[in-house]
């Protein structure tokens, strides 16, 4: 693609999606999926007024081949279209150096440190990681835990920065219990209960390996009304591995025993190369001794998923998005189920 086509392309994600835009500027949305609207190397983001420029051409052949051109185009189309931007990071997800995969400036001083999305405040560190550190993605699972679980306990596994957890607190949850390896994604879901007026409890920020922790969990007698399962693609540490491809079934059945009577069990799938029907089939065989039911599949948000009938980049690597499997009956690669658990009845 070159960057008159690129600018074609992205002027019709961009009037496909300005009704999404807030008066304050402090909304999180995808304003261009190259996957799925002609560039395949490019991704873009904004929270609030920073841009995230996501290049997955980030090798020094891609650049040979012109992707440093259109990350120019890109930030030169936006700064033009949306003149109150503040900040742009560059993250080249294939970059060798972590900082260049964590993120460049370049733009501005510094980046947006939070976003709102359905009357909710998310605190943001958009270049702790290789990813932006909230996912667009899970949108409307995060309207669905503020809208469905009140007055519930709540285990969110592999927290992250805790966006779910945080979005279930909005809604009244009686309690969130965040659990992540990583100590510093936790605090960042801190930082937004504070932005967010919640109270903290140090007790319900568990920085731990999941099969370690969710193990004693369950031997302390712990017990939710609902978990939030999402996982990474792949994780191995001294402890067990977490691997959505081949052993997502495993990481279900971890954190069933946890799952009160008529709780609920949000299970997410973000594996490419995993298809919907596959991971359809895999629920299904869970479902089969009837203690889970599928109850609805959640629909990842039309900014994620791009604008249909997209202009096809006929100059980068098409193989790329062949290899990608069908997520029907999910509408993307983050396939989300929730399931209804019933436990087996126990003698008194």
């Amino acid at each position: 693609m070159n960057p008159t086509e690129l600018t074609v392309s992205l002027e019709a994600a961009l009037a496909a999606r300005i009704n999404l835009f807030d008066a304050r500027h402090t909304a999180a949305l995808r304003l261009f999926n190259g996957f799925a609207e002609g560039c395949l190397t490019l991704v873009v983001d904004l929270y609030a007024r920073t841009l995230v420029l996501h290049d997955y051409g980030a090798t020094p052949a891609d650049n040979d081949n012109g992707a440093a051109e259109l990350i120019t185009t890109a930030l030169r189309f936006y700064q033009e279209r949306l003149p109150w931007l503040q900040a742009a990071l560059l993250k080249q997800r294939n970059a060798t150096e972590v900082a260049a995969r964590n993120g460049v400036l370049l733009m501005g001083e510094t980046t947006d440190r939070k976003i709102s999305e359905n009357g909710v405040w998310y605190a943001t560190e958009l270049a702790l990681n290789r990813d932006a550190g909230f996912y667009l993605d899970t949108r409307n699972l995060r309207a669905w835990a503020k809208g469905n679980l009140r007055g519930q306990t709540v285990l969110n596994a592999f927290a992250y920065t805790g966006s779910l957890g945080i979005a279930a607190l909005a809604g009244g949850a009686a309690r969130v219990v965040q659990l992540d390896l990583n100590r510093n994604f936790l605090n960042v879901a801190k930082t937004s209960c504070t932005l967010n007026g919640f109270p903290i409890d140090r007790r319900d920020y568990l920085s731990a390996d999941f099969w370690p922790a969710v193990s004693r969990l369950n031997y302390d007698g712990a017990r939710f009304d609902c978990v939030l399962l999402d996982p990474p693609f792949f994780a191995a540490t001294a402890k067990g591995v977490v691997d959505v491809e081949h052993n997502f079934a495993r990481l279900i059945n971890k954190v069933r025993p946890l799952i009160n009577g008529g709780g609920s069990l949000v299970a997410i799938n973000n594996g490419l190369y995993v298809s919907g029907a596959d991971y359809l089939a895999t629920l299904e065989g869970l479902c089969a001794d009837g203690y889970l039911t599928i109850e609805e599949l959640i629909a990842v948000p039309p900014d994620c998923t791009g604008l249909p009938n997209a202009t096809t980049d006929t100059t980068t690597d098409t193989t790329k998005a062949q290899r990608l499997t069908d997520p029907a009956p999910f509408n993307h690669a983050t396939k989300i189920a929730v399931l209804r658990v019933r436990r087996k009845a126990t003698s008194s």
